[in-house]
């Protein structure tokens, strides 16, 4: 649950930062409230990485490929993934507004849905 509310604060984060213009940030606090999420379900299976690559392959082998989470989900990781990446490292990327609009819907739906999913694990 430590996991899911790190995820949370991050979806906030990247609320706060779209709502100053803060575009990069907002995408990167969306990318890592996926991210933290993912962590929360993997840890089911006592399983984590130092590697955000593993993190993202167990869940997609595990949960995803089980059908536990639709496949459409692995299309919000992967997008996040590739947008956070080149909004981090890649000089010259500017973030558009609706990068970081997009992102965050995203990032909503998906915690939505691993809370969902945590709620119903645990009942």
């Amino acid at each position: 649950m430590y996991r899911l509310e790190k995820a949370k604060e991050d979806l906030k984060s990247a609320k706060v930062n779209l709502d100053n213009g803060l575009f990069k940030a907002s995408i990167n606090r969306s990318y890592y409230s996926i991210f933290h999420a993912i962590r929360a379900v993997n840890s089911l299976d006592e399983f984590d990485s130092k590697k955000h690559s593993g993190v993202i392959a167990h869940f997609n082998q595990y949960f995803i490929h089980t059908g536990k989470f639709d496949k459409e989900i692995y299309s919000i990781i992967t997008s996040a993934y590739k947008i956070r990446e080149k909004s981090d490292y890649d000089d010259f990327y500017i973030a558009p507004k609706e990068d970081a609009e997009e992102q965050l819907k995203n990032a909503e739906i998906f915690i939505s849905k691993v809370e969902s999913f945590l709620t119903e694990y645990f009942k």
